[in-house]
């Protein structure tokens, strides 16, 4: 696996795929720079050694060309945090594009506008990846979120690099970091699966078995489990036509030795809302006209338990509706476990959109071995699935 550490970049300029897909206010502010900050120690790697870079990213969902999305709008933020002057460019292919890199000096920093103003991007068009494989001598992937896409410039550009590509550090990171939990992980295993829907996790599960000594099932996906046995779940959310698939989950678990921890007990209410009357209920005995919407007291012990015995934490999923503030008691209960099982040497993967919201809303990116910052790709990586962007550096 190449990376950062195999080249000197010496009077060269890289052209680096980062993931600079953050959220903007209504002023065009960038309102979290979590993503621009992941990019910064490849950045700095490359300027230290005597190279320039040639940044190049999407923002957002744009039809053609739209002001809204032009990355312009986050170069202040960008020279902010990597603590050099940004230059921009409003083009990332032709001329303009090709004239701004050549006027590129050592020590800096050029942004292109946004990728995704072409269609061909998207598309993984060979002419467009190929003209923006003009724009450096090196090409570094460091955008985990996109991996998964085999778009021009994540993974088509890399043909044009035979020799001359790697992984950013972020990438390498996430990479190893999944790569621990799945095939070098100190047992025992532990996943906790969270969300609303078994369907959307059927294929992580599947492939993560084989792989975990402990399998945590929360959220509204464990109310699926709780019916499928025989359970009361009332108005819980719940997907009836994947019992058989839940209950047949839970036979290849026994086949394979791994325990299933199902809550037991749901802080349930009588509304989907913050103001709703609430009530601690028996999970196999929810009345009509209750919900649940968080891990009960009773659970978050068990839970605390079983995360404290392991020695690999995957964490995909929260436990209840935690935007809620009267619902985040779980979710905040099972942060709190897995930031004292990390201290006492166990490593923690965080990755899945709600999950890392949940972390840092709630203080606990710190406190965890590491928070995946790509949720669609991580999701791919579970899966057993290679990744187009990987590969493409791979080959």
């Amino acid at each position: 696996m190449k990376t950062l550490k195999d080249f000197n970049f010496e009077n060269k300029k890289a052209i680096i795929r980062v993931d600079f897909n953050v959220p903007l206010n209504d002023k065009f502010e960038v309102t979290d720079a979590t993503r621009i900050e992941a990019a910064k120690s490849t950045i700095i790697k490359v300027l230290e050694d005597g190279g320039s870079c040639v940044l190049m990213s999407h923002l957002g969902r744009p039809k053609g060309k739209q002001n809204e999305f032009s990355l312009q709008h986050i170069v202040a933020k960008v020279k902010e945090i990597i603590g050099v002057n940004v230059k921009f460019v409003e083009d990332c292919i032709g001329d303009k594009a090709e004239q701004a890199v050549a006027n590129l000096e050592k020590g800096e920093v050029l942004l292109l506008e946004n990728l995704r103003f072409y269609e061909e991007e998207k598309k993984g068009d060979i002419a467009f990846a190929k003209k923006l494989s003009k724009l450096g001598d090196i090409y570094i992937n460091d955008a985990f979120g996109t991996a998964h896409r085999a778009h021009a410039s994540t993974t088509i550009i890399a043909q044009f690099f035979e020799e001359n590509k790697c992984f950013g550090n972020l990438l390498a990171r996430e990479i190893e970091s999944i790569d621990k939990v799945l095939n070098n992980s100190e047992k025992p295993v532990l996943a906790i699966l969270g969300g609303a829907k078994v369907s959307s996790k059927i294929t992580v599960i599947e492939n993560i078995l084989d792989k975990v000594d402990h399998l945590i099932i929360g959220g509204g996906m464990s109310f699926t489990f709780i019916k499928a046995q025989g359970g009361t779940v009332g108005d819980s959310i719940c997907e009836d036509d994947k019992m058989e698939l839940a209950l047949n989950i839970l036979k290849q678990a026994k086949e394979k030795g791994v325990e299933v921890h199902i809550p037991v007990d749901v802080i349930a209410a009588d509304d989907f809302s913050n103001t709703a009357n609430t009530q601690i209920l028996d999970i196999n005995a929810i009345p009509e006209g209750w919900q649940g919407l968080d891990a009960g007291p009773k659970s978050r012990e068990n839970f605390d338990v079983v995360v404290n015995k392991c020695k690999t934490i995957l964490w995909n999923g929260p436990l209840g509706v935690f935007e809620m503030e009267t619902f985040s008691g779980g979710t905040i209960a099972l942060g709190h476990s897995i930031d004292k099982a990390t201290k006492n040497g166990a490593f923690s993967l965080v990755g899945g959109g709600d999950s890392v919201a949940a972390v840092k809303q709630f203080g606990f990116a710190e406190k965890v071995s590491y928070v995946s910052t790509g949720g669609g790709a991580m999701l791919e990586m579970l899966e057993g699935k290679a990744l187009p962007g990987i590969e493409a550096i791979l080959k």
